[in-house]
């Protein structure tokens, strides 16, 4: 069973949650997946994910994050408004009420407990992110991003001069606005609360890494020093070869494909494994 949710954030935000296996939150453990920059839960692979784990007999959570541009109906960009005021620090403290919300029976009065969270992309960095703020019980990240600060000092300087930068939306051609605060978090929280290494040195739970070898987006010398970082003996990292950032999955949704389906089937098996389904 299907069913959707709104969870109002303490930063007087809302969040739209799709639940997925509802019939399965008291005896399951709970997947939560983080999409990354540019993303939204109704994406691509995202749905076809979510319902594959649900028939496996996961609850599974997919949601979007208040700033990620997209509006009540979760498909087009028109809430560029709302994007161009987004930071990390907000889309960490939302995971994090997620996590909660889920803990103290936002979603039902009786759960399984156990939390394992998929993230893609920047989504992966907030996944690792919020183990410094609420613990779980596994993570799994996808072309995850290691670093936040991504830009030239070219770039920071004509961006704090500009007060926003403006990258396209190849999919959609359109020009999204990012605003300096964006780059101010970043950079005041770049060795604290945004500091990804220091996430990943803190984890004490099981982590997968899964990086195509021939990601343009996020190169897969990022899902290396993710693993450099890791304790190795809870940590499994896997190349996959010839895969790009997303798995040659495009949106709309045109059907899943062997790489895909590796990355599912790897994913499974992790969880299955560390919480012996």
């Amino acid at each position: 069973m299907n069913k959707e949710f709104r969870l109002k954030t303490k930063e007087e935000d809302f969040l739209n949650i799709s639940s997925f296996g509802l019939e399965n939150i008291k005896s399951s453990l709970c997947i939560i997946f983080v999409h990354g920059f540019k993303g939204f839960k109704d994406w691509g692979f995202f749905p076809h994910a979510a319902k594959h784990f649900a028939d496996k007999g996961f609850f599974v959570l997919s949601f979007n994050f208040s700033h990620n541009g997209v509006d009540d109906e979760g498909i087009d960009f028109n809430r560029l408004d709302k994007f161009a005021k987004n930071t990390v620090s907000l889309e960490v403290s939302e995971l994090v009420q997620v996590i909660n919300a889920y803990k103290n029976g936002f979603f039902s009065n009786e759960v399984n407990g156990k939390i394992g969270l998929v993230g893609h992309s920047r989504g992966g960095a907030v996944t690792l992110l919020s183990g410094l703020i609420e613990k779980v019980d596994a993570y799994v990240v996808w072309a995850s991003a290691a670093k936040l600060d991504r830009y030239t000092d070219r770039q920071k300087k004509e961006w704090k001069k500009q007060g926003f930068v403006e990258v396209l939306n190849s999919r959609t051609n359109q020009m999204m606005r990012m605003n300096v605060e964006a780059l101010e978090d970043v950079e005041a929280n770049k060795d604290s609360s945004l500091s990804i290494e220091k996430a990943v040195k803190s984890l004490d739970k099981p982590l997968l890494i899964l990086h195509g070898t021939e990601d343009l987006t996020v190169p897969i010398t990022e899902g290396e020093q993710i693993y450099n970082w890791s304790d190795k003996s809870i940590t499994q990292f896997e190349k996959l070869a010839t895969c790009g950032h997303t798995f040659d999955i495009v949106h709309p949704f045109e059907g899943s494909n062997t790489k895909f389906d590796l990355v599912i089937s790897k994913t499974e098996e992790f969880l299955s494994k560390v919480f012996k389904v």
